[in-house]
């Protein structure tokens, strides 16, 4: 089955997102996500399917994690983003398997197609640190 959204909106830029697992708000309101809300939360969701990904194949354990992620547009139009930044905070690895831990994530930015298709537009950063 393909990705499919549907939306929509009133004549105030005030609307509904509506996907297979859920829906939002979108738009000026209090509450609501904006378009680079939606768009980063993207990478962070499509990144962390990956990483986890990566880690179950590795058998690698983790109790949580957090993300962090700021998108800078650019002033020239189109506005696309300029430079991604995602600081990392995982919960719960054992301290000798960070570097393990650290190079799934690094494989995870390598196979998440939504960080890839980010990446030819912007420069992106990651920091992973460890909070045990």
């Amino acid at each position: 089955m393909p990705n499919q959204v549907k939306i929509v909106f009133d004549n105030k830029y005030h609307g509904i997102v509506t996907g297979h697992h859920g829906s939002s708000q979108i738009g000026p309101a209090e509450g609501a996500l904006a378009a680079y809300d939606m768009i980063l939360g993207g990478l962070g969701a499509c990144l962390n399917h990956t990483f986890q990904t990566v880690m179950d194949k590795k058998r690698l354990q983790f109790q949580a994690i957090k993300y962090d992620i700021k998108g800078e547009k650019r002033e020239e139009v189109p506005t696309t983003l300029k430079h991604v930044k995602v600081d990392i905070v995982v919960t719960g690895v054992d301290e000798n398997k960070h570097d393990q831990v650290r190079r799934a994530m690094q494989l995870a930015t390598e196979y998440c197609s939504v960080y890839v298709t980010i990446s030819h537009v912007a420069t992106m950063e990651w920091n992973i640190s460890f909070d045990n």
